[in-house]
């Protein structure tokens, strides 16, 4: 015969079913993170990050080829701004150098020129009074007065002609010695027509020929540039 009074008949089934289940909950997160933190990667996963290693690698290539292009005109600029110096420094020594040379030559010349303005117009004077020397003019009565007076003013053009010849002795100069002096003038002022060295001509060369050397390295650059 059975007890009047039975324990389960007050047990709450529902209470004990949610207590067991939030005992059990939070293992179950846990579980399921660690097992997705386990699992390999799929291929499209392993796809995706080849390719985005792939676009990585093309953004530091041309990053590279930028960097390495602005480099280059760089060092061109230096390259020129060094020249620029150079150069700017050669020609302001040289010239300076140039102008205080021919001032002083101008100065030299201008006096020069003063001095045989004088000799030439004392020559002309000269020349005219010996021209107006006439004999025919003399006669018994001045032939002494004006033989005096002639060699007098012969004997002042000889002392012209004297002063004139040491100070410019080009007067004395034959045909001949004239056209040597003008060749050597010309040759003065023609260096390419005078002797070279080794040295001379191989900087002459580079003269020549240095905008010929810049344009073909012109035209290399943007080449290379191109690429």
């Amino acid at each position: 015969m059975p007890s009047p009074f039975d324990p389960s008949d007050f047990e709450d089934i529902e209470f004990k079913s949610s207590h067991q289940a939030g005992m059990r909950g939070p293992e179950a997160p846990a579980q399921v993170a660690q097992s997705s933190t386990q699992r390999p990667p799929t291929r499209d996963e392993v796809d995706h990050r080849v390719g985005e290693m792939q676009q990585r690698l093309s953004d530091l290539k041309r990053a590279q080829e930028n960097l390495e292009r602005e480099r280059a005109g760089l060092e061109e600029t230096r390259r020129r701004q060094m020249e620029y110096e150079n150069s700017r420094g050669e020609m302001l020594e040289k010239l300076t150098h140039g102008i205080g040379l021919l001032e002083d030559a101008e100065v030299t010349a201008r006096r020069d020129v003063d001095a045989m303005a004088g000799a030439l117009a004392d020559l002309r004077l000269s020349l005219e009074r010996v021209q107006g020397l006439r004999e025919d003019t003399w006669t018994t009565e001045n032939f002494q007065v004006e033989l005096t007076r002639a060699l007098a003013t012969l004997e002042h053009a000889r002392m012209e002609w004297n002063s004139v010849r040491v100070k410019f002795p080009v007067v004395e100069s034959t045909p001949e010695e004239l056209a040597e002096g003008k060749q050597a003038a010309a040759r003065a002022g023609h260096p390419f027509l005078q002797p070279q060295d080794w040295p001379q001509l191989f900087r002459l060369g580079i003269a020549l020929t240095w905008p010929l050397i810049l344009v073909l390295l012109g035209i290399f650059l943007v080449l290379l540039f191109r690429k």
